[in-house]
């Protein structure tokens, strides 16, 4: 594999957030559209493209949960990070203006995202599948009356004019993807990155779960607490295959990698308190322009 062969997956189509997400990441790739996160999974699973790069963080809406379990489910490594702007725009056909417009389409998060905008005015909000998926559909329907929640940048792609720039809430928004490979491309999924994508201090990606028994989290917890590694995120999902009810599986992003000899320490004193212990994965930290 070298970076004039890599192929990457994402989920949509071609203008979308995650195919931006890509050729950040990435110094020449071969974006591949899916379409499903799992479709995604499935296909860096089964060797049909090199990487996966799919959403899991947004700062204004939180975990994308689906894709949570999905990274338990496939147990596929995280090689990467990026960090993608969302910045939202209402695109609809040529010659259409904002008074034209009566059914706007997208995805959930990003109707969301754009929510103080949208309630502006009393359209038919639909959701869609993906926010390029829309604008496509609209373009290939010649859907006069409808525009799409999307980047701008899917108005040249398609043939439509951007009605109205940057409706989305704040300008701070951001959405994290994971870039996943199979076990043993790590490294070389990193050679193929853009330099600026790699050039950030160690993160890792674990998962474990306590027992259950008084105090178990918060010994778990106090493991990285008393050797000063700081947890930038930490969410629960139920732990499905244990097949009871309430029990749960933590998620955690650390600043730091295993090698280190604080993380080392910490990770010996968290196995003899849990039942499981998953490392996901360590990678650079994703740079924020």
């Amino acid at each position: 594999m070298t970076a004039a062969s890599l192929r990457a997956a994402y989920t949509g189509e071609p203008g979308a957030f995650a195919e931006e997400a890509v050729l950040r990441f990435f110094a020449n790739p071969e974006p591949v559209p899916m379409s499903s996160f799992r479709a995604v999974f499935e296909a860096v699973r089964d060797g049909a493209v090199d990487a996966g790069v799919v959403p899991v963080e947004s700062s204004l809406l939180g975990s994308i949960r689906e894709n949570t379990d999905l990274l338990w489910e496939f147990d596929l490594p995280i090689a990467g990070e990026v960090s993608v702007p969302v910045r939202l725009a209402l695109v609809a056909l040529p010659g259409q203006g904002i008074d034209d417009i009566e059914r706007v389409y997208s995805i959930t998060a990003a109707l969301a995202q754009a929510d103080a905008f949208l309630r502006s005015r009393p359209w038919t909000v639909q959701t869609t599948y993906n926010t390029a998926g829309a604008a496509k559909m609209i373009a290939d329907r010649g859907d006069r009356g409808a525009a799409a929640v999307a980047s701008a940048r899917v108005a040249e792609i398609y043939g439509l004019q951007v009605v109205a720039a940057d409706i989305q809430a704040g300008d701070h928004n951001r959405t994290r993807f994971a870039v996943v490979t199979r076990a043993g491309l790590q490294a070389a999924v990193q050679a193929a990155a853009s330099p600026a994508a790699i050039a950030g201090a160690p993160r890792t990606s674990m998962v474990f779960a306590v027992r259950n028994v008084a105090g178990s989290l918060y010994r778990s917890l106090g493991c990285f607490a008393t050797r000063d590694i700081n947890l930038v995120r930490l969410e629960s999902r139920p732990w499905t295959e244990r097949g009871a009810r309430w029990e749960y599986l933590f998620w955690v992003d650390l600043d730091g990698a295993p090698t280190d000899s604080a993380c080392a320490s910490a990770l010996a004193a968290l196995r003899e308190e849990t039942e499981v212990v998953r490392i996901l994965g360590t990678y650079p930290r994703a740079p924020e322009d």
